[in-house]
């Protein structure tokens, strides 16, 4: 899946166009946990929308490292 794609996809579901890569972010980051994408693509994904200007939330880091879900 590429951002083009993302893009249609998120304004399928959503019915409104994305206002900002971090509405990406967040959709693609569903899409990967509910097995709608693959990792590498997740992966790529994430890679073209932080270029793009998204960002990973504050509330995700602690102390400077990123927290995971185990």
């Amino acid at each position: 899946m590429n951002i083009h794609e993302l893009k249609q996809k998120f304004q399928q579901v959503k019915e409104v166009k994305p206002d900002h890569a971090n509405q990406l972010l967040d959709f693609s980051k569903r899409a990967y946990i509910h097995n709608e994408i693959s990792i590498l693509d997740y992966r790529n994904l994430v890679r073209e929308l932080e270029s793009l200007g998204a960002v990973i939330p504050e509330s995700f880091f602690k102390d400077g490292s990123l927290i995971t879900m185990k």
